[in-house]
């Protein structure tokens, strides 16, 4: 699936932004929210936990939304095996996009087989739903988002990810330009937590995202 080259900061921010609720205590009537805001605002999608993906996908039925869910998140800590399970059910239950967390661990100790290997697996299991591989940068040296980086697009994902939002930072101009040097045009990049505002936003993609996840989607465009 072809994936768009980064924006000018110049475009429209709602055709970027995937619209994130991923707080464990979120309820129905917040995903409803969540989806009705997302299609008022054609925001790109609405991405939440696998349990909301469902809800996600009845209440975007027949809209350009993709409903989205996170797998094994945020620390992606889990067997390959969990997560192509994981990705599996939250497809057939409508997802059009999959965030997976990179295992970490796995790539700060130089296991960089096992690492592509999982990554590879989430990919087919997606079978046509576009794969976003968050590495989690700021758990990482430069050379390991490098890495992690080409490991990803070795293993055919469509996207590379910053951030879960949820280890204590989030994305950086700098670590989206480093990761945009490193894939160029052929993947997208995302950018995600800690974007709140309007020049936030403005300045990732300046740096080279072609995505945004954010909470304060409706702040952002409301500048």
């Amino acid at each position: 699936m072809a994936v768009p080259r980064a924006p000018q900061a110049s475009a429209d921010l709602a055709a970027f932004i995937d619209h994130t609720l991923l707080r464990p205590d979120a309820q129905p009537a917040e995903v409803e929210r969540l989806c009705d805001e997302a299609r008022a605002h054609a925001f790109k999608a609405v991405c939440v936990n696998p349990l909301s993906i469902p809800l996600v996908s009845e209440r975007l039925a027949g809209t350009p939304v993709a409903p989205c869910a996170v797998i094994c998140f945020p620390f992606g800590a889990d067997p390959t095996a969990i997560k192509t399970a994981s990705a599996e059910w939250v497809v057939r239950h409508g997802a059009r996009e999959v965030d997976m967390v990179i295992p970490i661990g796995l790539l700060k100790a130089g296991e960089t087989a096992a690492v592509r290997d999982d990554i590879a697996a989430v990919k087919r299991a997606c079978g046509d739903a576009l794969l976003k591989v968050i590495i989690e940068t700021c758990l990482l040296t430069d050379e390991e988002k490098v890495l992690a980086c080409r490991l990803s697009q070795e293993a055919g994902a469509d996207f590379v990810k910053t951030s879960t939002g949820f280890a204590g930072a989030g994305a950086t101009a700098e670590d989206v330009a480093l990761m945009r040097r490193t894939v160029g045009d052929a993947m997208g990049v995302k950018a995600s937590g800690g974007v709140r505002t309007t020049e936030d936003a403005r300045r990732m993609i300046a740096a080279g995202a072609s995505r945004i996840g954010a909470s304060a989607s409706v702040a952002i465009v409301g500048g």
